[in-house]
């Protein structure tokens, strides 16, 4: 057994080395797999960080009687901090209001004034709610239209943002699923090609595999060599795939962050990079491997 595995390393090497522009052609065309495969990791990335963004903007103010004493808003914004689907709640004061409409409309002169001239502060109090999932807010918004919380509220954004929030997350919904349903046919496409390309390599082989199997060569010794040297070509494949993609990154990361403000996948890849390149290695070897042991089976049956 030592003996066969062995030599199968032996011509696995032999092969990778003797078939130079083969090999060269496998590995290029193993490492444009590659960076499909480890370009739709930083899809998934951008994709999620982009729903994560839209929903940042989604959240529905609640607006308070002026009579509404701050202990009361306090309580509810207490019970809405309990509700599992809540990720957080946000009080703003009466106060806190006025002095940030002052700031929003300091350079208007007109309501400036008007404002300094008001006797009393005509601004409500709120709690700016965020939910875990957009798709809870119709759940929230109930919870506060009950009988015993009614009483206090002036009024609830949901009503008037309800069309724009189905909408949004709708857009969110489908960020995530298209992100998937891409990432799968985009990795079928590189699995079939490599496959394709692997079968020409071997079928320049054929006469070699033919005489082995006339002078009884068994399966796995004429299988074995053209495994290891698929393997080869992936493990190859893996680190010129990850050295490619990191200027590529660095180049593109800050017209990116125009439009996703927040990512930085350059940051990213530096961060995760040892463990990007282990499922570049797996990946690559396991594509060669498999593609080679299908790919040489056809002249085993002969």
């Amino acid at each position: 057994m030592f003996t066969i595995i062995s030599r199968i390393f032996h011509f696995g090497f032999k092969n990778f080395w003797r078939n130079g522009w083969l090999t060269t052609v496998t590995v290029i065309i193993m490492t444009l797999a590659l960076l499909v495969f480890v370009w739709l990791i930083f899809f998934g990335v951008v994709t999620s960080r982009a729903a994560a963004s839209i929903e940042d903007k989604i959240d529905i103010s609640v607006y308070f009687n002026t009579n509404t004493a701050e202990d009361e808003i306090l309580s509810i914004q207490q019970s809405l901090e309990g509700l599992p689907s809540v990720q957080s709640v946000d009080y703003i004061s009466r106060d806190q209001a006025l002095a940030t409409f002052k700031q929003n409309h300091a350079n208007d002169t007109t309501i400036t004034q008007a404002v300094n001239e008001l006797s009393s502060n005509p601004l409500e109090a709120s709690l700016n709610i965020k939910a875990k999932n957009p798709s809870q807010y119709g759940a929230i918004a109930d919870y506060l239209n009950s009988g015993n919380l009614s009483q206090y509220i002036d009024s609830v954004s949901y009503t008037q943002n309800q069309s724009v929030i189905d909408r949004l997350a709708k857009i969110v919904k489908t960020v995530e699923v298209g992100g998937v349903i891409v990432m799968i046919v985009f990795a079928l496409l590189a699995g079939l090609v490599v496959f394709n390309t692997i079968r020409l390599a071997i079928y320049a082989n054929r006469e070699e595999i033919g005489v082995m199997r006339v002078v009884g060569a068994s399966n796995a010794l004429v299988r074995g060599p053209f495994v290891v040297e698929g393997s080869l070509c992936g493990a190859i494949a893996a680190f010129v795939a990850l050295a490619v993609s990191a200027p590529i990154l660095f180049a593109v990361d800050p017209y990116l962050n125009v439009f996703i403000p927040g990512i930085n996948l350059f940051q990213y890849f530096l961060s995760n990079i040892f463990l990007l390149f282990i499922y570049l290695l797996l990946f690559g070897i396991a594509l060669g491997a498999v593609s080679s042991f299908f790919a040489v089976r056809r002249y085993l049956k002969n």
